[in-house]
């Protein structure tokens, strides 16, 4: 899947105690009621954000991500994660429309019937 916005927010990478990694971003998505969705770059993807920075229009592939949870009490609770795995800069132009030119060869053509000179008709109607 992939998730198109500006950067709202890029935060510090974190590491824990076993070793594990992961940065967090917010993107702000371009739509009528604008959505700040959190997504996380785990381990060697943390790079991914290195070269961001707030403001900046991005595209993101993402990966949705659920867990399942029981508590002490034995009450199941299920997490959905957000996790990023490509980060593509997008120009502010990328999104406005172009006009192609006409070629030479479309203006040189004829309106002309083709068929026009060809008397051996042998439709029945």
């Amino acid at each position: 899947m992939e998730l198109q916005g500006t950067v709202k927010k890029l935060f510090d990478a974190q590491t824990f105690a076993s070793g594990f990694q992961k940065r967090e971003m917010v993107i702000l998505t371009q739509e009528q009621y604008p959505q700040p969705i959190n997504i996380e770059f785990l381990s060697d993807k943390i790079s991914l954000l290195d070269n961001l920075k707030e403001g900046e229009n991005v595209k993101v592939g993402i990966n949705i991500r659920g867990r399942e949870w029981v508590s002490p009490q034995g009450e199941t609770k299920y997490f959905n994660s957000i996790t990023g795995w490509r980060v593509e800069k997008v120009s502010d132009h990328a999104s406005e429309p172009t006009q192609a030119a006409p070629s030479q060869s479309a203006s040189s053509a004829s309106n002309e019937n083709p068929f026009a000179g060809d008397d051996d008709d042998d439709l029945p109607f």
